[in-house]
């Protein structure tokens, strides 16, 4: 990607090294694991998990980000990346959104080491990258783009970008009033059936992804030759039966939560071709 120089954004909280709260949750590796394993098995938001294991320190904390503590603007060069990363989502929705009649309100990054406190509660790094519509953050600990490289073989600063633009998708997703609707669903449906609701969730954000990195590309010429592959390599690395294949040894495709390999793919590399929001309805597709 042809980032460096770029706009940064001004919507980014560099909180690198401060820790949580002292309300947050001291789970230890094996504790992660076990929320990890138990979210996997039964679909269950981990953040929810994470959550419920808080118990009265989460009720007694007061709501909202950590805001100890001074707060600045990255100044090492993957910072800087997802600062422009992060503006140049905004010069895109900032555009397309209010094409449907809204208009787009900028979210925040929060970068953080270790584990973070927001308005959808603490969480550990172990839960990976999220977006939690409490608050109009997405929060990040950038340590997962080595991860995302090194365990899941998806190398790329464009496979690091889509990773953030899918966040940003859910904000939009946020913004749309589709997540609303998604929640006040869920809890009236099967465990598989609310497993398929956040399938299509996870799917339409890859593709507003996607949305991102075509006008990335025919807008700002911020793409290089080989960084869709990167992204498509990287939706394809993080699918629910790959995963599964990883940490189980067998696929159990009532229990995804996020697609398969190619399902992600798919829904990514149609936002990268179509640049078109409503090209994203995976909830009116027959087969998501």
């Amino acid at each position: 990607m042809r980032w460096d120089g770029q706009r940064e954004s001004g919507n980014i909280e560099d909180r690198r090294g401060m820790g949580p709260s002292r309300s947050g949750v001291g789970l230890g590796v094996g504790g992660i694991v076990l929320v990890l394993a138990v979210s996997f098995l039964t679909g269950t938001n981990p953040l929810t998990l994470l959550n419920l294991l808080s118990g009265v320190q989460e009720m007694t904390a007061p709501p909202g980000p950590d805001t100890s503590g001074p707060v600045g603007a990255p100044s090492d060069k993957l910072g800087k990346f997802a600062s422009v990363v992060l503006a140049d989502t905004e010069d895109t929705w900032r555009t397309l959104l209010p094409q449907v009649g809204r208009t787009y309100e900028e979210p925040r990054m929060v970068l953080f080491t270790g584990a973070v406190r927001s308005a959808c509660g603490t969480a550990s790094s172990a839960v990976g990258p999220f977006y939690c519509p409490g608050d109009h953050r997405v929060y990040l600990d950038l340590s997962f783009f080595n991860e995302l490289s090194q365990r899941f073989g998806a190398p790329g600063d464009f496979a690091q970008a889509y990773v953030i633009a899918h966040e940003i998708g859910h904000h939009v997703q946020n913004l749309l009033g589709i997540a609303e609707k998604v929640s006040r669903l869920q809890p009236q449906v099967s465990t598989a059936e609310r497993n398929a609701l956040s399938v299509r969730m996870e799917l339409q954000a890859d593709c507003f992804a996607g949305v991102w990195g075509y006008h990335a590309q025919h807008s700002r010429n911020l793409i290089e030759s080989g960084d869709f592959e990167e992204g498509l390599r990287a939706a394809a690395a993080i699918g629910d039966d790959r995963l599964q294949k990883m940490s189980q040894g067998r696929v159990q495709p009532e229990s995804w939560t996020h697609g398969s390999s190619e399902q992600r793919r798919s829904w990514l590399r149609r936002g990268l071709q179509s640049g078109d929001p409503s090209a994203c309805d995976t909830f009116s597709a027959s087969r998501s």
